[in-house]
């Protein structure tokens, strides 16, 4: 379980607080959204988590343990991310999604490693793609190939920066169904930032909606409403109900 607790930050001693205090809660096996704005604080709460960002004053833990004291390498073995602008070098696809196993092997990688990447290739449907260039993919080959590589380091928590920024309508549920699954059969916790309010209310099961630095809102779909969203991203939406499930119409356009 993911526990953040009164979590503040500074870029540095004149800046003002991005993160002003920040409280969630992430249990195994659910699939967390964070919502806002730009400006209110989504991708440097995720600095924060992933050790990139030294935070001034709160908690992160993870299962009990305390975050912001494991090494990197013990981080690693913990957490995966799947950032918005993926950078791979010139390496095949094979051995960029390899990479992924780099904090479980260390120095050489065995057989049960290669089996692994031979085995989240085929989820991805990336086999065909295994000898290529990465930096010769598409934009959206290479948003598969960046999750591929954290699949393949099987990780308790797995953090999402846009992942379907790039991905035509077919590679945008293939990411969203993998994820859903690996969430379920191994219980794996997935925190994940996306504009597309419609898109979140289907992939999420809790929601985080900040606000100028902290976690305004928290909860179920039940926290999707058109006074929320008003106050959230000043748009006004309306919501309406088909087949029992909320649709949002209007002001995803500003839900960024």
């Amino acid at each position: 379980m993911l526990q953040i607790e009164s979590l503040t930050f500074r870029y540095n001693r004149r800046a003002a607080p991005v993160l002003k205090g920040v409280d969630m809660e992430l249990k195994d096996g659910e699939i967390g959204i964070l919502l806002g704005k730009n400006g209110s604080g989504k991708t440097t709460l995720f600095k924060n988590i992933l050790g990139i960002c030294t935070p001034l004053g709160g908690f992160i833990l993870f299962d009990g343990a305390n975050l912001l004291k494991m090494s990197k390498r013990e981080r690693a073995g913990k957490i995966a991310y799947v950032p918005q602008h993926i950078q791979f070098g010139a390496l095949s696809v094979f051995d960029s999604v390899l990479m992924g196993r780099v904090s479980r092997f260390g120095v050489k990688a065995g057989k049960e490693d290669y089996a692994i990447v031979e085995s989240v290739l085929a989820d991805m449907q990336l086999e065909n793609y295994a000898a290529r260039n990465v930096e010769m993919l598409s934009g959206g080959e290479r948003q598969k190939a960046a999750f591929a590589r954290a699949l393949a380091q099987e990780p308790k928590l797995l953090v999402f920066d846009e992942p379907t920024g790039n991905l035509d309508i077919a590679n945008e549920q293939l990411i969203m169904d993998e994820a859903k699954k690996l969430a379920r059969d191994r219980n794996i916790s997935i925190l994940s930032s996306l504009h597309d309010l419609n898109q979140a209310m289907c992939f999420g099961d809790r929601f985080f909606f900040m606000k100028d630095g902290i976690v305004k809102y928290a909860g179920t779909k039940e926290q999707f409403t058109e006074a929320i969203i008003h106050d959230v991203f000043d748009s006004d939406v309306r919501i309406i109900e088909h087949e029992g499930e909320k649709i949002i119409l209007g002001g995803n356009k500003n839900a960024n």
